[in-house]
C-alpha cells in the first residue's frame, strides 16, 4: 500500500516576504541599487527563481561603508554603553526566536534544507549566538600591567589596555548555512562595538535581508548594519578592497580567500578567514560500532555535506573497515533525498546548479582515477539539483576526490593499519578545520587529538556546535 507523502507549505507570511522584488539596507533605508539591476535567487529544489534581489555593485559599497563609518564615527552606537548594545542584541534574538518557523521557510526555499532541519538546527543555533554574544558586551575587559622604567628609578606609573572595537567591518558569508553564519559574524562584531556591512552570498541573500528587517525592528541605529547582496567579484571585490573598511571577515573557497587577502593589502586591514576543510573522521576497532557508523554517516551527509567540516575522509582500522563501510553505505541508502518540505526528506538538493555540476565532476574524475561507488554516486532525479550520498572505496591520498574540498555528500573510506600511519594519512591536507576520533580508549584518543592538526577534534561525537566553543583551524 503506498504512502502519501505529506508536503509543508510555506506560510503566507514567507511567500509574501520572499515574493519581493528586495532592495538593499544602506543607513537604516531600503533601497534600490545604484545601477537598477537586480539578479535572482533560485529554489534549488525545483531550479525555479524564487525572486528578484537588488544587485549590488561598487557604488552601493562605497554608499554602505560610509554609513557605516558614519555611524561608527559620530552616531549613537559608539556612545551606548555596553549594557546596552548587549540589550539590543539580546532583543534581535528574541525576534529571529519569534519568527523561526519563518525563517525556517526561508532558508529551506532558498538553500533547499529540510525543514525539519532549519527548525531545529539553523535558526535555534542563531538565537542562541546572538544571545551568548549579547552577554558579552558587557565581558570585554582590559587589564592593568605592573612596570618597572630602569631610567625613570622610584618612578610609579599606571599602566593599562583598553579593548576598542575595530570600526568597520565588511563581511562575506557563504551559502551553506545563511542565516547562521549571518549571525556568527553579526553577533561578535555588533558585542564588540562595531559597524558592519554584510554581503550576503549571491545564492542565498533571503534571510540576512528578513534579518535586516529585525535588526530595524529591534532598534540598532542605522547604519550600524548595512547589507548589500551581489556577486563576489563586483560587490565582494569592492568590499575586500576598500580603503575605508578596517577589517573583512570571510567564509568561503581558498581560492577566493586568497583574492580578498591580496586586496586587503591596499590598506593593511584585518582579515579573518575560513576557507573550508577535508577533514579526517577516523574510527578504531575498539569502537562502539553502531555509535560510530551513525556519527560517521551524520559528519558527511548532515546538511547535504555543504559544510566546512565535514567528514569526508573516513578512515577506518582494517579489521573493522568492511563492517563500517558496509553501515555507512547502509546509512546513506536509506536517506531519502527531496524537497526539504516534505516531511520525509533527511536530505535537500545542493544548493545551485553551479555546485550540482561541481559535486558531479568530482564523482567522475573520482571514477576516472579508479574509486569505486559502494552506494550512490551519481545525480539524483532530473529536476532541481540532488546528488545520492555516496560513499567511495578504492580511494588513496594521491585522487582528487580525496585531496580537494568537493562540499557535497561524498565520503572516501580508507583503510589504516595503526595510529601512525593514521596520523600521517589524516594530516596530508592542505586543510585543518576538523576532524573526529573513535574509540573506547580515552589515552587513545587524547593522543590521536593532540597529533592531528585540526582546530575543533571531535571524540566520539560529530558536529557537536556551540556558541560557546571557538571555531578555527590550522593551514
Amino acid at each position: 500500500m503506498a504512502t502519501a507523502l505529506k508536503f509543508v507549505s510555506p506560510e503566507d507570511k514567507t511567500t509574501g516576504f520572499v515574493s519581493r522584488k528586495h532592495k538593499l539596507l544602506i543607513n537604516g533605508k531600503w533601497v534600490e541599487s545604484a545601477s537598477g539591476k537586480t539578479f535572482p535567487t533560485y529554489n534549488p529544489a525545483t531550479g525555479e527563481i524564487l525572486a528578484q534581489v537588488a544587485e549590488g555593485d561598487r557604488e552601493d559599497i562605497n554608499r554602505a561603508v560610509e554609513a557605516a563609518r558614519k555611524a561608527f564615527e559620530t552616531g549613537p552606537w559608539r556612545k551606548m554603553t555596553a549594557s546596552e548594545r548587549g540589550r539590543l542584541i539580546w532583543k534581535l534574538g528574541d525576534l529571529l526566536e519569534q519568527n523561526l518557523e519563518e525563517f525556517a521557510e526561508i532558508e529551506t526555499l532558498d538553500n533547499g534544507k529540510p525543514l525539519k532541519v532549519a527548525k531545529v538546527a539553523d535558526v535555534p543555533l542563531a538565537v542562541d549566538l546572538f544571545r551568548y554574544m549579547a552577554g558579552w558586551a558587557t565581558k570585554v575587559e582590559g587589564n592593568t600591567i605592573p612596570i618597572s622604567v630602569p631610567y625613570a628609578p622610584g618612578t610609579r606609573f599606571l599602566a593599562y589596555t583598553l579593548r576598542e572595537p575595530v570600526g568597520v567591518v565588511g563581511q562575506i558569508i557563504p551559502w551553506n548555512f545563511p542565516l547562521l553564519m549571518a549571525a556568527w559574524k553579526l553577533g561578535p562584531a555588533l558585542a564588540t562595538g562595531n559597524t558592519v556591512v554584510l554581503k550576503p552570498a549571491e545564492q542565498t541573500p533571503l534571510s540576512a535581508l528578513r534579518l535586516g528587517e529585525l535588526i530595524q525592528e529591534a532598534g540598532i541605529p542605522d547604519g550600524v548594519v548595512n547589507i548589500v547582496p551581489g556577486y563576489g567579484e563586483t560587490a565582494g571585490a569592492a568590499l575586500a578592497a576598500h580603503p575605508d573598511v578596517d577589517k573583512i571577515a570571510f567564509t568561503g573557497s581558498t581560492e577566493v580567500g586568497k583574492l580578498i587577502l591580496q586586496a586587503a593589502a591596499g590598506n593593511l586591514k584585518k582579515v579573518s578567514l575560513e576557507l573550508g576543510g577535508k577533514s579526517p573522521n577516523v574510527v578504531f576497532s575498539d569502537v562502539d560500532l553502531d555509535a560510530a557508523i551513525a556519527g560517521s554517516a551524520s559528519a558527511i551527509f548532515f546538511n547535504h555535506g555543504q559544510c566546512c567540516c565535514a567528514g569526508s575522509r573516513l578512515y577506518v582500522e582494517e579489521k573493522i573497515f568492511d563492517k563500517v563501510v558496509d553501515g555507512v553505505a547502509q546509512k546513506a541508502s536509506k536517506i531519502n533525498v527531496g524537497s526539504g518540505f516534505e516531511d520525509s526528506t533527511d536530505m535537500g538538493p545542493l544548493v545551485s546548479q553551479e555546485q550540482l555540476n561541481r559535486v558531479c565532476s568530482y564523482l567522475e574524475t573520482g571514477f576516472s582515477e579508479g574509486a569505486k561507488a559502494v552506494v550512490g554516486g551519481t545525480r539524483h532525479g532530473d529536476q532541481g539539483y540532488f546528488v545520492k550520498p555516496t560513499v567511495l572505496v578504492n580511494t588513496n591520498e594521491s585522487m582528487k576526490v580525496v585531496k580537494e574540498e568537493i562540499f557535497g555528500p561524498v565520503v572516501t573510506a580508507i583503510p589504516f593499519h595503526d595510529a601512525d600511519e593514521l596520523v600521517r594519512k589524516a594530516n596530508d591536507t592542505a586543510y585543518g578545520l576538523a576532524a573526529g576520533v573513535w574509540t573506547r580508549d580515552i589515552q587513545k584518543a587524547n593522543r590521536v587529538a593532540s597529533e592531528l592538526r585540526a582546530g575543533t577534534v571531535w571524540i566520539n561525537c560529530y558536529n557537536i556546535f556551540d556558541a560557546a566553543l571557538p571555531f578555527g583551524g590550522y593551514k
